[in-house]
């Protein structure tokens, strides 16, 4: 299978954590792609990355799509737990991990516009869903394993993410739970092995 991935993207990380944590990574062949390149087009109408060529031909994206697709593969422990309350709160904490992800993403290009009251409010609006959604990851940081889940493996990428673009609004004060947790599994495969660069 091949992967159609940027290096900086925060979606590609949560791909290639999760083929990493499920034994699978060996088998992804990487193509560097921009979305702008025609070629992807070809394979995902939305030009976006991560887009994913399945061996039989299917094409797939966006991440949580993928990751879906991955955790079908091989035989390591399923990061989607099985139909039931484990598997609605991962899910919910996926949501949680990319909405923190949606909220930072396009803030990127908003900062380097010039700044007029429509552009602050909107500025201001993601930054308060990020908050919302950092408030209520230090409530559940206690219940968090160690990457065994879809929702942990999106909510390490999301903070690796707020570190690496966001290093002037660190996340870290008042988030003593949550700090700790990701000092721990920061250092996992999954994590440790696809810090963003560029």
């Amino acid at each position: 299978m091949k992967l159609a991935y940027s290096p900086a993207s925060p979606y590609v990380r949560k791909v290639t954590a999760c083929a990493i944590a499920r034994g699978i990574n060996d088998k992804v062949e990487r193509w560097k792609v921009g979305t702008t390149d025609p070629a992807l087009l070809g394979f995902n109408p939305l030009s976006k990355v991560p887009t994913l060529i399945t061996d039989d031909g299917l094409h797939l994206y966006d991440s949580p799509v993928i990751c879906e697709y991955l955790d079908s593969i091989g035989n390591a422990p399923k990061l989607f737990p099985a139909p039931g309350k484990a598997r609605w709160i991962a899910l919910t904490q996926q949501a949680l991990g990319d909405g923190i992800l949606d909220a930072t993403q396009p803030r990127r290009r908003e900062i380097a516009l010039p700044q007029d009251d429509g552009r602050k409010a909107y500025i201001e609006l993601q930054q308060g869903k990020v908050r919302h959604a950092l408030a209520e990851l230090e409530k559940q940081a206690s219940s968090l394993g160690d990457l065994a889940t879809i929702g942990e493996i999106t909510i390490g990428c999301a903070l690796g993410y707020l570190d690496f673009r966001y290093a002037n609004e660190p996340w870290r004060p008042g988030h003593p739970r949550l700090e700790a947790w990701y000092a721990r599994v920061v250092k996992l495969p999954p994590l440790a092995e696809t810090m963003p660069v560029g």
